[in-house]
């Protein structure tokens, strides 16, 4: 018998390592799948009013997230692209870059952004230092795209799963549980990484209304020739670059403000720029600094200190790159919570004595799922039967079960939105009274 567990045991820690190393090699679509599962899940709970089944409204949710950013990317995109060309065809830049790159010689003008400019151009050969550029670096550009590509559908697929069958995940974990410390643990991290990740999500919408009706604001009251061009547009990228650690908003107002004060400089009237003073001083204040003081606090979870996220954000892309940017605040919380939960636990402590290490509100005043009872546990203890902390009370469960409150259960019998079946609740973990 002995001999049996210790080759299951070896096969299970060969087949964990090989997991492990696969996973490793897309940690970085796999972290932005988990951040945007937490992010998006009380959006996917709160459509269960429309009676959605579960996979219905993860389609729901991942479409209401990837449509906007397709359009507002496209729309910027071609933007950039018509300003980018009305600026050179204005200050003749075409001209200059022909006398000063010789790859660049023989182009006397950008052809016209359609199928048939596009025909022309390449008809007359005014494509080919482009074309020559791309084949040169076809295996890197390939390469590029196709991985690209194959990120993205690892995210999409990761995610919507996550939202579907995240509960079993959730039920699978639980199942594990020893002393309740387990449960505790494994609640208090998945409601901090809703709590912080759904709150990065509310802090983005909130930047972008703000920047959106900074800048209309702006524009009204500026003159002409210091409007900010498309202010909805930038106020919305002003709001999805607060994401970015370290320079955040400031990716995307400081070059609009060094645009918009370009063509003033070059024009010879800069009496203007005092306009453009007043748009960065509206930016850098009530766009970037306000909100970051008021609403990050606000926002960035029950427990998890204000500046240890700040930190994370910060510091994460710096040592892990671009997934660092998602990892870092996950791995915090999930390291905080064990400090604030777990641990004390595990040495000893009992659950009075326990006090958050980063937090503003323990997690026994949280759950009470997870919180013991001494006049219960005396009467039991009295009884010869103490009383066990792994088991919830009447009326309260854990939250694997209360997302499973719409799934259809693969036995027979009728679910009672609660984890039972048939009334009986009897479940593999154990036997529950409703």
């Amino acid at each position: 018998m002995n001999g049996n567990r210790l080759a299951v045991a070896l096969f299970g820690l060969i087949v964990g390592v090989v997991t492990a190393a696969l996973a490793y090699e897309f940690i970085a679509p796999l972290t932005v799948s988990v951040f945007l599962y937490y992010s998006t899940r009380r959006y996917h709970g709160a459509l269960r009013r429309f009676r959605l089944p579960a996979s219905a409204r993860a389609v729901v949710v991942l479409v209401s997230l990837a449509l906007p950013l397709i359009i507002l990317v496209s729309y910027a995109t071609i933007l950039l692209i018509v300003e980018t060309r009305r600026f050179i065809e204005q200050y003749a830049l075409i001209e200059v870059a022909s006398e000063n790159f010789e790859w660049f010689g023989g182009i006397t003008e950008l052809p016209e952004f359609t199928v048939q400019g596009l025909y022309d151009a390449y008809q007359s050969g005014d494509l080919a230092p482009f074309i020559d550029f791309a084949t040169e670096h076809a295996e890197f550009l390939t390469t590029l795209v196709s991985e690209f590509f194959l990120n993205m559908f690892i995210v999409i697929i990761v995610t919507y799963y996550l939202l579907v069958d995240g509960h079993k995940v959730s039920r699978w974990l639980l199942r594990f549980d020893d002393g309740a410390i387990v449960r505790e643990y494994l609640e208090a991290v998945d409601d901090e990484l809703e709590a912080v990740l759904f709150g990065n999500l509310l802090n983005v919408l909130a930047i972008s209304l703000i920047a959106i009706g900074a800048f209309s604001i702006y524009n009204t009251f500026a003159p002409a020739a210091a409007e900010i061009p498309y202010p909805a547009l930038v106020g919305a990228l002003t709001g999805i670059a607060s994401l970015i650690p370290v320079v955040g908003m400031k990716i995307v107002y400081v070059p609009v403000t060094l645009v918009s004060a370009l063509p003033i400089v070059l024009s010879g009237d800069p009496t203007n720029l005092l306009y453009i003073g007043v748009f960065a001083f509206v930016a850098v204040v009530v766009v970037d600094t306000i909100p970051d003081l008021i609403l990050r606090p606000i926002l960035s979870g029950k427990e998890t200190h204000v500046g240890l996220l700040m930190l994370a954000y910060t510091l994460g892309p710096v040592v892990l790159g671009f997934y660092g940017l998602f990892f870092a605040p996950i791995l915090l919380v999930i390291g905080l919570t064990f400090a604030n939960t777990a641990l004390p636990r595990l040495l000893g402590a009992p659950p009075s004595t326990q006090q958050p290490i980063a937090g503003h509100q323990s997690v026994s005043d949280q759950h009470p799922v997870s919180r013991q009872h001494p006049v219960a546990d005396q009467q039991t203890a009295a009884e010869g039967h103490p009383r066990s902390s792994a088991q919830p009370e009447s009326g309260q469960h854990s939250r694997a079960d209360r997302d499973s409150v719409d799934e259809p259960r693969a036995t027979g019998g009728t679910g009672t939105g609660d984890g039972t079946r048939d009334g009986t609740g009897d479940e593999a973990g154990g036997t529950e009274n409703v």
